[in-house]
């Protein structure tokens, strides 16, 4: 894969079933210069069965900035390298995102070899709204920290993508219905292509029981879904937004102030431009 300007190839690999390892990523993989992997013990893994041999490097969130110099002095050389993850695309929640953006900045070509990600994968198959969403990765290992991150996202009109670990699965979903209520909309997507697939849909708290009594439940990876809040009650405007409101007055006129607050609260712009008027109204009265 010689080339006078150097490319850096982002290219995604199975998270568990080797057959979505497309045939364009095993070639790109075959006929780069190299590969920077975040464990080479993993890829070499990968790269035997497909009998690659492309020299492996190392780069994981201990080494990255230390690495980003060589790797780029190869790129900029004419070389064309390849990035990848343990599983997956990188820079999901994955080393590489110092290596891209030197890349980019340098004025490397950076091409995506898209495939399998996990959050894509869990959000394609359970039943919540994915026309908006929020990937967070992984919540805080802390409880007091892992609450109030919740607490954080509780009012967040989306749907909430986490990625979760066998031994706080349980842990997460008790804070999920302390915070969010017994009742809030959960998935969770188990071992995800692999053979023992599991996706578990309810209430957190009927999820969080199914779990609990199921010891297999809580083994291997998990992508932990939530379903975004209530919208607000359109006739009712929030003290707070009415605060914010009267502030972004002083300085526009009530339409475009309403747009404005519309636009950070996900309230109706028609009932702030009411609420707009009247504030203004009662304003010029006193």
């Amino acid at each position: 894969m010689s080339n006078r300007q150097g490319i850096l190839y982002v290219v995604a690999t199975p998270i568990g079933n080797l057959g979505d390892f497309s045939e364009r990523a095993r070639r790109t993989l075959a006929e780069a210069d190299w590969i920077a992997a975040e464990d080479t013990r993993h890829t070499r893994k990968l790269l035997a069965h497909f009998g690659i041999h492309t020299p492996l490097s190392s780069l994981h969130a201990h080494n990255e900035a230390r690495r980003v110099p060589e790797l780029l002095a190869r790129l900029r050389g004419g070389g064309c390298g390849a990035l990848v993850s343990d599983a997956g695309t990188p820079l999901i929640r994955d080393p590489g995102y110092l290596l891209v953006r030197a890349a980019a900045e340098a004025g490397i070509r950076v091409s995506p070899v898209p495939g399998p990600c996990a959050a894509i994968a869990a959000l394609s198959v359970s039943g919540l709204p994915a026309d908006r969403f929020r990937f967070e990765g992984f919540l805080p290992a802390r409880q007091a920290a892992r609450r109030e991150r919740l607490h954080a996202l509780k009012s967040a009109q989306a749907t909430l993508v986490f990625y979760e670990s066998a031994h706080r699965i349980v842990q997460a979903l008790e804070d999920l219905v302390a915070v969010l209520g017994a009742g809030r909309p959960v998935v969770v997507a188990r071992e995800l292509t692999k053979r023992h697939e599991t996706v578990l849909r309810g209430g957190a708290a009927e999820v969080l029981a199914r779990i609990r009594g199921d010891p297999e439940q809580r083994l291997g990876e998990f992508v932990l879904l939530v379903g975004a809040a209530p919208a607000p009650d359109a006739g009712t405007i929030p003290d707070p937004i009415r605060d914010l409101l009267r502030l972004t007055l002083e300085e526009l006129p009530p339409r475009r102030a309403a747009a404005l607050v519309s636009d950070f609260s996900g309230l109706p712009r028609n009932r702030l431009y009411e609420l707009a008027l009247a504030l203004r109204k009662s304003a010029e009265d006193e």
